[in-house]
Formats: C-alpha cells, structure tokens, sequence
C-alpha cells in the first residue's frame, strides 16, 4: 500500500479553502486505499497538542515546533530548516513513500531538503502563485523585489520536483511559458466532496424573514471579502438592479481584510436597505445560507491571479443547486460556460454586472434546467471521489512504477 505524507502550510482543525482542499484530497486518497499523514511548518498558528500526531476528522497532522524569527530572508530559512528537519523526523518513523508538498514554495523547499536526504521522491502541487495572491489580497505588489524572490524560489521547487501538479490549465500554461517541460506537469483541478457538500437544504423562509431578505430574488456571496473578489463592483451593481428588481436583496456572508471598507460603500448606497451583511460563519452552517440564495455571484476583478487560477467556490454552489453567475476572467472561463453553466459578465464594470443579473433574474423559467446542467458537470468532472485517481498515475510515475506523467496529462 504507498504512503504519502503530504508537506503542507496549514491543516485541520483551522478552517480556510487551503484546509479544506487539503481534507477532501486526503480523504478521497484514503478510500482509494493510499496511507496519508499530513505535516504543517511553523506557519500553523495553533494551540499546542499534548499528542503527535495532533488527528482532526480522523486524518493525522505532525506540527512543527516553533516560530522562526529574524530578519526577513534569514526567518525564512530558520523556518524552512525547522520543516525540512521535522519532515525527515516524520518519514524517518513512518516510512513514506512519497513527499506531497503543497504550496507555497517554503513547503516546496522543506520537503525537497528531506527527499534528497532520504531519498524520497517528492511531488509539488501548486494551488496559486503566492506572490500573485500577495498582490490580490492587498500584502504585496508586482514587480517589488519580494514578489520576484518569491516567483525565483517557486521555480527553484519546481525545478527540483520530481513532478508537479497544478489545479487548473492557467497555473500550468504559465510555468511551461517559463520553460517548464510539459512532460513534468500535471493538473488536479479543484473538486467538491458531495459525499459532504452535495446535498442541498431547502430555503428557510423564516430564516430569510429573520435576515430581511423578504421574498427575493437573492443574489448571495458566501467567501472572504479580498479586495480581489470584487464585491465593490457587485454592492456598486446594486441600485440598479434593484430599480429593475424591486425585491432583490444582497446577502453577504463572510468575513475579511476589505469587509470594513465594503460596508461603508452598501452603507452610503441608495440600495442600502437592500444590502446585508452578517458576517463569518460556522463551516457548518454554510449549507443554510447557500439555500436562501438564488444565484451565487462572483464578480472578481481582473488581474493575474484571476486570470490563472480557478477558485472553489463556484463549484460548491453549482453542488448546491445555485445559479452561479461570475465575471469573465480566465479563472472563471475555465470552470463556467457562459449559458450553460453560468453566466458570465464583463469584470471591473458594474453596470454590466447589472445587466447580466437582470436578465439571469428576469429568466425563471430556465431556472430548473441551468440548475440541473450545472449540478452535473460538478457530479461529473469535479467530484473528488474521482478526480482524485488523477494522483495515481503521478506517483507511480515519480516511484518508476507506471506510465510517465505526460500521458498522465494529456
């Protein structure tokens, strides 16, 4: 039976996209009869356990002790140090092998450290180029001499990577234009455990009454509020659909670095009384407030982390039954056909947010049927039951026990 001890930022119990990615892809290996352990660096910032392997959701987390300190430069690579040693204390117990490491590229460094100490082949999978997702959150900027040495050591992981995967077509296009062999690459593109998140509720109308949404239409969005999703755009969209839509409400539900801003602009809004927030919520109450919305819109700005990478959450809501509507940028276009799937409109203009939520308000009666479609294409290509037999052929090519990686791909 082969054994993966996946190399990661961050784990269970905390709650965010990277952790739960990490839980379905751990738990899908796992029914596919695949040992998996999980160790975090210093980075998770967390109570100490009183025993190793820390388990959440019956998966086994090892921790790094200790925080690294220093300059910048010398902190981060006290802490990759601090990793590669307890990544090798880990496999030297428990014998994995192969060395998954998951991005960012602090992990990647740590874990090829280890490998080429103990011999252990390692792949790297990429689930966004942090210095990308520096700049859309606001913490970095393009073309700062920070963001070029994260891009360098990015390469340098995967330069000595034995393979890499990526979650989507974007990510993968970028590194071979960076002279990447596409014989080396892979991609594991984002899923939905609907074992877990596949079985809708139905609308709560008292819930709803409770929030002051009325009788709707909702337009809803349930994620962390970054300067990147754009919401200014869609809180800025809504007097005019609401002039055209009388009974549209906004629910935001969520939480993060551009909330106290956001509210400021619905509260300034001539569609104000149309706009709620309510905050964070428990991951599992999520379900509730996805079923008191009737379409889930993701109005990313355009920039290169839009562009690249494909995000999560328009999947879930397609799982949920949601008509999911989202601005064209090339991270959607890979996951949404526009009047298929989705509907697609112009990024960076809320006017033409406001078009397209009016006609894709205005058009109930094609509901049932957008619904369906969108619900089985996540059964089909995104279910992680399945897409995560994606891995096999990448480890036993890396192990020498299978084809190589480009057929894989293809």
């Amino acid at each position: 039976m082969t054994r993966v001890l996946h190399i990661l930022d961050h784990s269970l119990p905390l709650h965010s996209g990277y952790t739960f990615r990490t839980r379905a892809i751990l738990k899908a290996q796992q029914a596919l009869g695949i040992e998996v352990r999980g160790v975090t660096g210093q980075r998770h910032i967390a109570p100490p356990v009183a025993v190793e392997p820390e388990m959440a959701d019956d998966l086994a987390f090892h921790r790094t002790a200790g925080t690294a300190d220093g300059p910048p430069g010398l902190r981060e690579w006290r802490e990759v140090a601090a990793f590669a040693a307890r990544i090798e204390e880990v496999a030297r117990e428990w014998k994995p092998d192969v060395l998954h490491a998951h991005s960012p590229a602090l992990c990647g460094l740590a874990a090829l450290r280890a490998g080429k100490r103990l011999g252990i082949p390692v792949v790297y999978e990429i689930r966004a180029f942090w210095e990308d997702a520096a700049v859309g959150n606001g913490t970095g900027r393009e073309g700062s001499p920070r963001y070029w040495i994260t891009r360098q050591l990015e390469n340098r992981v995967v330069a000595g990577a034995d393979a890499v995967v990526t979650i989507c077509t974007g990510l993968r296009d970028d590194l071979i234009a960076r002279g990447v062999s596409p014989a080396k690459l892979s991609i594991m593109p984002n899923g939905v455990d609907l074992a877990l998140f596949g079985q809708p509720l139905d609308r709560d109308a008292a819930f709803a009454e409770s929030l002051g949404l009325g009788d709707g239409p909702v337009i809803g969005f349930l994620g962390s509020f970054y300067p990147y999703e754009g919401l200014d755009d869609l809180i800025a969209a809504m007097p005019a659909i609401v002039a055209r839509v009388p009974g549209a409400r906004l629910l935001l539900v969520g939480g993060g670095p551009a909330e106290a801003t956001l509210r400021t602009q619905a509260s300034a809004s001539p569609a104000a009384a149309a706009i709620h927030f309510v905050g964070r919520v428990p991951h599992h109450e999520v379900d509730r407030y996805y079923a008191l919305a009737d379409v889930v819109c993701y109005p990313r700005k355009a920039m290169r982390l839009t562009e690249l990478v494909t995000p999560l959450k328009p999947l879930e809501a397609m799982a949920q039954g949601k008509l999911v509507s989202a601005s064209a940028v090339g991270g959607h276009r890979e996951l949404i056909e526009h009047g298929v799937t989705g509907t697609l409109f112009p990024p960076d203009d809320p006017p033409g947010l406001a078009d397209a939520m009016v006609g894709l308000l205005a058009n109930r009666a094609q509901w049932p049927h957008r619904r369906a479609v969108a619900r089985a294409f996540v059964e089909q290509a995104h279910d992680w039951a399945f897409n995560v037999a994606r891995y096999l052929p990448v480890y036993q090519a890396v192990l020498g026990l299978g084809p190589d990686v480009a057929e894989m791909a293809a």
